[in-house]
């Protein structure tokens, strides 16, 4: 588990930083926090969920659960577009899934 969430934390958390800080959702020394406290409270459970052998089922439904979840503690922070912030978590979310399937 450890090294699956360094690795959702090196993806996640500079793509977090550069799309709240692009759309000026938040300035970096925010995005880096928010980034981080997203994926520490939410890939705990994932990985809960997803033990010991997920389904691709089970995964992708997971994986929507954790973008929604993400998005909704984005928007408790940030108190901006929930639409924008919806789709910011799904892009940072595809890419450590992306990722982590091809590594």
């Amino acid at each position: 588990m450890i090294p699956a969430l360094l690795l959702t934390l090196a993806v996640e958390v500079p793509l977090y930083v550069l799309a709240l800080t692009a759309l000026r959702l938040a300035t970096w020394r925010r995005a880096v926090p928010l980034g981080v406290v997203v994926n520490l409270l939410t890939h705990p459970v994932l990985w809960w969920a997803l033990a010991p052998r997920p389904s691709p089922a089970a995964l992708w439904t997971a994986e929507a659960v954790v973008v929604l979840a993400e998005a909704a503690m984005l928007w408790l922070a940030c108190r901006r577009d929930p639409a924008v912030l919806l789709v910011t978590s799904l892009g940072a979310n595809a890419a450590s899934v992306f990722i982590g399937l091809v590594r």
